[in-house]
Protein backbone atom coordinates (compact mmCIF):
# COMPACT_ATOMS: atom_id res chain seq x y z
CA UNK A 1 0.00 0.00 0.00
CA UNK A 2 1.12 3.50 -0.83
CA UNK A 3 2.57 5.37 1.75
CA UNK A 4 -0.08 8.54 2.84
CA UNK A 5 0.44 11.96 2.65
CA UNK A 6 0.16 13.29 6.02
CA UNK A 7 -2.97 16.07 6.72
CA UNK A 8 -2.04 19.40 8.18
CA UNK A 9 -3.42 22.23 9.74
CA UNK A 10 -2.79 24.11 6.59
CA UNK A 11 -4.66 21.56 4.61
CA UNK A 12 -7.80 22.11 6.97
CA UNK A 13 -7.32 26.01 7.17
CA UNK A 14 -7.67 25.69 3.62
CA UNK A 15 -11.24 24.04 3.79
CA UNK A 16 -12.19 27.57 5.22
CA UNK A 17 -11.97 26.28 9.05
CA UNK A 18 -11.22 29.17 10.80
CA UNK A 19 -11.42 28.24 14.83
CA UNK A 20 -8.79 26.75 16.56
CA UNK A 21 -10.10 24.18 18.81
CA UNK A 22 -12.25 22.83 15.74
CA UNK A 23 -9.33 22.80 13.62
CA UNK A 24 -7.60 20.94 16.18
CA UNK A 25 -10.52 18.63 17.36
CA UNK A 26 -11.12 17.88 13.66
CA UNK A 27 -7.07 17.35 12.80
CA UNK A 28 -7.04 14.85 15.47
CA UNK A 29 -9.18 12.33 13.72
CA UNK A 30 -8.31 12.97 10.11
CA UNK A 31 -4.86 12.11 11.27
CA UNK A 32 -5.73 9.29 12.50
CA UNK A 33 -7.76 8.50 9.71
CA UNK A 34 -4.76 8.42 7.64
CA UNK A 35 -1.83 7.48 9.63
CA UNK A 36 -3.30 4.89 11.85
CA UNK A 37 -5.90 3.66 9.08
CA UNK A 38 -4.04 4.52 6.01
CA UNK A 39 -7.52 6.08 4.71
CA UNK A 40 -6.92 8.80 1.48
CA UNK A 41 -6.14 11.79 2.31
CA UNK A 42 -8.27 13.44 -0.35
CA UNK A 43 -11.22 11.64 1.05
CA UNK A 44 -11.06 12.21 4.67
CA UNK A 45 -10.50 16.17 3.37
CA UNK A 46 -13.57 15.60 1.36
CA UNK A 47 -15.40 13.85 4.77
CA UNK A 48 -14.14 16.92 6.82
CA UNK A 49 -15.74 19.99 4.32
CA UNK A 50 -18.82 17.65 4.16
CA UNK A 51 -19.32 18.40 7.78
CA UNK A 52 -17.83 21.67 8.04
CA UNK A 53 -19.62 23.03 5.14
CA UNK A 54 -23.58 21.76 6.19
CA UNK A 55 -22.89 20.13 9.76
CA UNK A 56 -26.96 20.05 10.23
CA UNK A 57 -27.14 17.25 7.63
CA UNK A 58 -24.07 15.45 8.43
CA UNK A 59 -24.62 11.98 7.92
CA UNK A 60 -24.14 9.95 10.72
CA UNK A 61 -21.89 7.36 9.20
CA UNK A 62 -19.50 10.40 8.76
CA UNK A 63 -16.15 10.40 11.04
CA UNK A 64 -16.43 13.88 11.95
CA UNK A 65 -20.14 14.08 12.51
CA UNK A 66 -19.68 13.61 16.22
CA UNK A 67 -18.52 17.33 15.84
CA UNK A 68 -21.36 18.35 14.24
CA UNK A 69 -22.82 20.27 17.36
CA UNK A 70 -20.18 22.19 17.88
CA UNK A 71 -19.85 23.63 14.38
CA UNK A 72 -23.30 24.30 14.63
CA UNK A 73 -22.48 26.25 18.00
CA UNK A 74 -19.32 27.92 16.49
CA UNK A 75 -21.05 29.22 13.26
CA UNK A 76 -24.52 30.58 15.29
CA UNK A 77 -21.20 32.96 16.86
CA UNK A 78 -19.64 34.50 13.55
CA UNK A 79 -23.52 35.47 13.18
CA UNK A 80 -24.18 39.48 12.51
CA UNK A 81 -22.92 41.16 15.70
CA UNK A 82 -25.28 42.93 18.13
CA UNK A 83 -23.72 46.29 17.81
CA UNK A 84 -23.14 47.06 14.19
CA UNK A 85 -21.03 50.41 15.32
CA UNK A 86 -17.77 50.14 17.73
CA UNK A 87 -18.72 51.51 21.22
CA UNK A 88 -16.70 54.33 21.40
CA UNK A 89 -14.15 54.53 24.07
CA UNK A 90 -13.83 57.45 26.77
CA UNK A 91 -10.59 59.32 27.34
CA UNK A 92 -9.57 57.41 30.38
CA UNK A 93 -9.30 57.13 34.21
CA UNK A 94 -6.66 57.19 36.72
CA UNK A 95 -5.50 53.51 38.04
CA UNK A 96 -3.19 52.41 40.58
CA UNK A 97 0.28 51.58 39.61
CA UNK A 98 2.45 49.69 42.37
CA UNK A 99 6.27 49.11 41.04
CA UNK A 100 6.09 51.72 38.14
CA UNK A 101 9.81 51.41 37.78
CA UNK A 102 9.65 47.52 36.67
CA UNK A 103 6.94 48.23 34.15
CA UNK A 104 7.59 49.14 30.49
CA UNK A 105 5.83 51.31 28.49
CA UNK A 106 3.60 48.81 26.04
CA UNK A 107 2.33 47.39 28.86
CA UNK A 108 1.17 50.84 30.36
CA UNK A 109 -0.21 51.68 27.40
CA UNK A 110 -2.39 48.75 27.27
CA UNK A 111 -3.41 49.20 30.69
CA UNK A 112 -4.64 52.70 29.80
CA UNK A 113 -6.65 51.24 26.62
CA UNK A 114 -8.13 48.97 29.23
CA UNK A 115 -9.44 51.98 31.17
CA UNK A 116 -11.35 53.69 28.27
CA UNK A 117 -13.64 51.32 28.21
CA UNK A 118 -17.24 53.03 28.33
CA UNK A 119 -18.05 49.78 31.20
CA UNK A 120 -14.77 50.73 33.23
CA UNK A 121 -14.84 52.13 37.27
CA UNK A 122 -11.16 51.40 38.72
CA UNK A 123 -8.28 49.64 37.81
CA UNK A 124 -4.79 48.86 38.69
CA UNK A 125 -1.32 47.51 38.02
CA UNK A 126 1.09 44.91 39.95
CA UNK A 127 4.45 45.57 40.10
CA UNK A 128 5.09 41.92 37.57
CA UNK A 129 2.79 42.76 35.49
CA UNK A 130 3.68 42.47 31.59
CA UNK A 131 1.61 42.44 28.31
CA UNK A 132 -1.04 39.92 27.80
CA UNK A 133 -4.14 39.74 25.82
CA UNK A 134 -6.38 42.75 26.20
CA UNK A 135 -5.29 43.34 29.60
CA UNK A 136 -2.05 43.00 31.02
CA UNK A 137 -0.79 40.16 32.96
CA UNK A 138 -0.85 41.40 36.66
CA UNK A 139 -3.67 44.06 35.58
CA UNK A 140 -6.81 44.21 37.83
CA UNK A 141 -9.51 45.99 36.29
CA UNK A 142 -13.29 46.65 37.55
CA UNK A 143 -16.26 47.26 35.12
CA UNK A 144 -19.86 47.11 35.65
CA UNK A 145 -21.45 44.83 37.86
CA UNK A 146 -23.41 43.72 34.93
CA UNK A 147 -20.71 42.46 32.25
CA UNK A 148 -17.81 40.14 32.25
CA UNK A 149 -15.05 40.11 30.11
CA UNK A 150 -13.47 36.45 28.95
CA UNK A 151 -9.89 37.87 28.26
CA UNK A 152 -9.81 39.96 31.14
CA UNK A 153 -10.04 36.36 33.47
CA UNK A 154 -7.71 34.80 30.88
CA UNK A 155 -7.22 31.77 29.33
CA UNK A 156 -5.69 29.48 31.92
CA UNK A 157 -8.93 30.18 34.13
CA UNK A 158 -8.33 30.33 38.09
CA UNK A 159 -4.82 29.29 38.07
CA UNK A 160 -3.29 29.31 41.50
CA UNK A 161 -0.85 28.54 43.93
CA UNK A 162 -1.28 25.28 46.20
CA UNK A 163 1.08 25.01 49.35
CA UNK A 164 1.29 22.14 51.46
CA UNK A 165 3.45 22.37 54.91
CA UNK A 166 4.22 18.91 56.55
CA UNK A 167 5.78 18.87 59.95
CA UNK A 168 8.85 16.98 58.80
CA UNK A 169 12.52 17.97 58.91
CA UNK A 170 13.25 20.01 55.63
CA UNK A 171 17.12 17.90 55.78
CA UNK A 172 15.11 15.38 53.52
CA UNK A 173 15.59 17.27 51.07
CA UNK A 174 19.55 16.59 50.92
CA UNK A 175 19.34 13.30 52.11
CA UNK A 176 16.22 11.12 50.38
CA UNK A 177 16.29 13.61 47.20
CA UNK A 178 15.93 10.66 44.46
CA UNK A 179 12.96 9.68 46.72
CA UNK A 180 11.30 13.10 46.88
CA UNK A 181 11.81 13.28 43.16
CA UNK A 182 9.92 10.39 42.41
CA UNK A 183 6.96 11.17 43.96
CA UNK A 184 6.60 14.39 42.03
CA UNK A 185 7.97 12.49 38.55
CA UNK A 186 5.14 9.46 39.59
CA UNK A 187 2.16 11.87 40.52
CA UNK A 188 1.55 14.06 38.38
CA UNK A 189 1.87 15.21 34.16
CA UNK A 190 3.56 17.65 33.00
CA UNK A 191 3.29 18.88 29.26
CA UNK A 192 0.59 20.07 26.86
CA UNK A 193 -2.49 17.89 26.71
CA UNK A 194 -1.22 16.05 29.49
CA UNK A 195 -3.27 13.03 31.20
CA UNK A 196 -3.21 10.81 34.16
CA UNK A 197 -4.50 7.56 34.77
CA UNK A 198 -4.71 7.20 38.26
CA UNK A 199 -7.70 9.45 40.14
CA UNK A 200 -7.45 10.17 44.04
CA UNK A 201 -10.69 11.99 44.43
CA UNK A 202 -12.87 12.67 41.35
CA UNK A 203 -16.31 13.86 43.39
CA UNK A 204 -16.58 16.94 41.31
CA UNK A 205 -17.10 15.10 38.59
CA UNK A 206 -21.16 14.48 40.19
CA UNK A 207 -21.61 18.23 39.96
CA UNK A 208 -24.77 19.21 38.38
CA UNK A 209 -23.01 22.20 36.73
CA UNK A 210 -21.50 19.96 33.80
CA UNK A 211 -25.38 18.97 32.61
CA UNK A 212 -25.66 22.83 32.78
CA UNK A 213 -24.63 23.64 29.38
CA UNK A 214 -23.74 21.03 25.90
CA UNK A 215 -20.13 22.85 25.71
CA UNK A 216 -19.67 21.80 29.45
CA UNK A 217 -21.05 18.36 28.94
CA UNK A 218 -18.58 17.74 25.76
CA UNK A 219 -15.61 18.96 27.99
CA UNK A 220 -15.96 17.11 30.80
CA UNK A 221 -14.71 13.80 29.77
CA UNK A 222 -11.64 15.69 28.94
CA UNK A 223 -11.47 17.75 31.99
CA UNK A 224 -11.82 13.87 34.13
CA UNK A 225 -8.74 12.94 32.13
CA UNK A 226 -6.52 15.60 32.98
CA UNK A 227 -7.29 15.64 36.73
CA UNK A 228 -4.15 15.69 38.49
CA UNK A 229 -1.83 16.91 35.61
CA UNK A 230 0.33 20.17 35.58
CA UNK A 231 -0.13 21.69 32.19
CA UNK A 232 3.06 23.30 30.60
CA UNK A 233 4.77 26.58 30.71
CA UNK A 234 6.09 28.47 33.88
CA UNK A 235 3.68 25.79 35.74
CA UNK A 236 5.36 23.20 38.22
CA UNK A 237 5.64 21.37 41.66
CA UNK A 238 8.15 21.50 43.33
CA UNK A 239 9.35 20.09 47.05
CA UNK A 240 11.03 23.19 49.14
CA UNK A 241 11.79 25.17 53.02
CA UNK A 242 9.26 27.23 54.60
CA UNK A 243 10.31 29.23 57.39
CA UNK A 244 7.64 30.43 60.10
CA UNK A 245 9.67 32.93 62.00
CA UNK A 246 7.08 33.35 64.83
CA UNK A 247 3.88 31.20 65.54
CA UNK A 248 1.52 31.75 62.64
CA UNK A 249 -2.03 31.75 64.50
CA UNK A 250 -3.93 31.66 61.32
CA UNK A 251 -2.22 28.28 59.96
CA UNK A 252 -1.86 27.10 63.41
CA UNK A 253 1.72 26.35 63.04
CA UNK A 254 4.59 26.99 65.78
CA UNK A 255 7.41 28.75 64.72
CA UNK A 256 10.00 26.71 62.74
CA UNK A 257 11.58 25.10 59.20
CA UNK A 258 9.23 22.50 57.74
CA UNK A 259 9.27 20.67 54.47
CA UNK A 260 6.66 22.01 51.96
CA UNK A 261 5.41 21.14 48.74
CA UNK A 262 4.09 24.54 46.26
CA UNK A 263 2.52 23.72 43.13
CA UNK A 264 1.33 26.16 40.57
CA UNK A 265 -1.24 25.37 37.74
CA UNK A 266 -4.88 25.80 36.47
CA UNK A 267 -7.66 24.51 34.89
CA UNK A 268 -5.81 23.16 32.01
CA UNK A 269 -7.22 22.62 28.94
CA UNK A 270 -11.23 22.24 30.79
CA UNK A 271 -10.56 26.24 31.10
CA UNK A 272 -9.05 27.19 27.81
CA UNK A 273 -11.84 25.94 25.89
CA UNK A 274 -14.04 27.87 28.30
CA UNK A 275 -11.42 31.31 27.10
CA UNK A 276 -11.21 30.81 23.90
CA UNK A 277 -15.30 29.73 23.51
CA UNK A 278 -16.77 32.96 25.22
CA UNK A 279 -13.99 35.53 24.36
CA UNK A 280 -14.84 34.21 20.22
CA UNK A 281 -18.23 35.11 21.41
CA UNK A 282 -17.58 38.38 23.23
CA UNK A 283 -15.78 39.54 20.24
CA UNK A 284 -18.96 38.96 17.66
CA UNK A 285 -21.64 40.69 20.44
CA UNK A 286 -19.73 43.50 21.35
CA UNK A 287 -17.76 45.46 18.44
CA UNK A 288 -14.48 47.13 19.55
CA UNK A 289 -12.01 49.20 18.11
CA UNK A 290 -8.96 47.01 16.99
CA UNK A 291 -6.84 47.43 19.79
CA UNK A 292 -8.99 46.44 22.55
CA UNK A 293 -11.18 43.85 20.53
CA UNK A 294 -9.78 41.27 22.99
CA UNK A 295 -11.72 42.89 25.69
CA UNK A 296 -15.01 42.74 24.46
CA UNK A 297 -17.70 41.70 27.12
CA UNK A 298 -20.99 40.00 27.79
CA UNK A 299 -23.63 40.47 29.48
CA UNK A 300 -24.30 38.97 32.73
CA UNK A 301 -28.05 39.35 32.29
CA UNK A 302 -28.21 37.57 28.78
CA UNK A 303 -27.24 33.89 28.09
CA UNK A 304 -24.15 33.46 27.02
CA UNK A 305 -23.22 35.90 29.77
CA UNK A 306 -24.80 33.13 32.86
CA UNK A 307 -23.04 30.55 30.82
CA UNK A 308 -19.51 31.95 30.75
CA UNK A 309 -20.04 33.10 34.66
CA UNK A 310 -21.45 29.81 35.67
CA UNK A 311 -18.17 27.84 33.76
CA UNK A 312 -15.66 29.96 35.02
CA UNK A 313 -16.71 29.29 38.48
CA UNK A 314 -16.80 25.48 37.58
CA UNK A 315 -13.29 25.99 36.16
CA UNK A 316 -12.39 27.88 39.64
CA UNK A 317 -13.60 24.96 41.21
CA UNK A 318 -11.91 22.19 39.17
CA UNK A 319 -8.10 24.05 39.47
CA UNK A 320 -8.56 23.92 43.13
CA UNK A 321 -9.04 20.31 43.10
CA UNK A 322 -6.87 19.37 40.23
CA UNK A 323 -3.80 20.94 42.73
CA UNK A 324 -5.79 18.70 45.72
CA UNK A 325 -5.19 15.81 43.35
CA UNK A 326 -1.51 16.33 42.57
CA UNK A 327 -1.00 17.41 46.64
CA UNK A 328 -3.23 14.26 48.20
CA UNK A 329 -1.27 12.22 46.04
CA UNK A 330 1.67 13.15 46.94
CA UNK A 331 0.80 13.23 50.40
CA UNK A 332 -0.42 9.71 50.50
CA UNK A 333 3.19 8.56 48.69
CA UNK A 334 4.70 10.71 51.64
CA UNK A 335 2.68 8.48 54.50
CA UNK A 336 1.98 12.14 56.24
CA UNK A 337 -0.28 14.76 55.92
CA UNK A 338 0.26 18.38 55.69
CA UNK A 339 -0.64 20.39 58.54
CA UNK A 340 -1.51 23.56 56.77
CA UNK A 341 -2.70 24.01 53.00
CA UNK A 342 -2.88 27.51 51.32
CA UNK A 343 -3.75 28.09 48.07
CA UNK A 344 -5.20 31.38 46.40
CA UNK A 345 -6.06 32.04 42.74
CA UNK A 346 -5.05 34.53 40.17
CA UNK A 347 -6.77 34.98 36.18
CA UNK A 348 -10.72 35.13 38.09
CA UNK A 349 -13.70 37.06 38.19
CA UNK A 350 -15.04 37.97 41.70
CA UNK A 351 -18.23 40.36 42.37
CA UNK A 352 -17.17 43.20 44.76
CA UNK A 353 -17.49 46.86 46.01
CA UNK A 354 -15.90 49.69 45.75
CA UNK A 355 -14.88 51.74 48.89
CA UNK A 356 -17.84 53.84 47.47
CA UNK A 357 -20.33 51.35 47.91
CA UNK A 358 -20.33 50.66 44.01
CA UNK A 359 -21.17 47.01 43.20
CA UNK A 360 -18.65 45.97 40.69
CA UNK A 361 -16.95 42.52 38.51
CA UNK A 362 -13.49 42.81 39.61
CA UNK A 363 -11.19 40.90 36.79
CA UNK A 364 -7.66 39.97 37.93
CA UNK A 365 -5.70 38.69 35.54
CA UNK A 366 -1.73 37.41 36.40
CA UNK A 367 -2.71 39.14 40.58
CA UNK A 368 -4.91 38.05 43.33
CA UNK A 369 -6.76 39.69 45.96
CA UNK A 370 -5.00 40.68 48.96
CA UNK A 371 -7.55 40.42 51.51
CA UNK A 372 -7.06 39.13 55.13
Amino acid sequence: MAKNIKISNHDLAALGISDITLLKELGKIAKGMVKKQGADKKKVLALVKEVWDAPEDAPAENPFSGLADEIIDYKKTISPVMNEVAWKLHSGLDFSVYGSDFIDQPTMHQMQMAMKLPITKAGALMPDAHVGYGLPIGGVLATDANVVIPYAVGVDIACRMCLSVYDLPATLLDTDTARFKKMLQEHTVFGSGGETKVKYDDTLFDRDEWNATRMLKGLKDKAWRQLGSSGTGNHFAEWGVITIEKPDPSMNIPAGEYLALLSHSGSRGFGANIANHYSRIAMQKTRLVNEVKHLAWLDMNCEEGMEYWLAMNLAGDYASVNHHEIHNKISRALRHQPIARVENHHNFAWKETLADGTPVIVHRKGATPAGE
